[in-house]
């Protein structure tokens, strides 16, 4: 059996499926037993599903511009 950091060192090998079929099995092995490993599998599954969906990551009407003039203001004001 695989150890919890040979599952973090393959979980994007293991999501894009390019991992071997031993190796697959034993990383879905691991995660039948290791709560850990599956909720980090299960969370990175979910950032891959947030990341592509265009719909999220939308900027609000004039929030590009407030954002870079608060910038300017704490920039300028760690100046003095």
């Amino acid at each position: 059996m695989v150890s919890c950091k040979k599952v973090i060192e393959e979980l994007s090998n293991y999501l894009d499926a390019s991992v071997d079929a031993k190796l697959r099995g034993e990383i879905e092995a691991h995660l039948r037993i290791c709560v850990r490993c599956d909720v980090l599998l299960d969370s990175a599954r979910k950032v891959l599903i947030i990341v592509g969906d265009e719909r999220t990551f939308e900027v609000p009407i004039g929030y590009s511009e407030r954002l870079h003039r608060y910038l300017d203001e704490r920039m300028a004001d760690g100046e003095r």
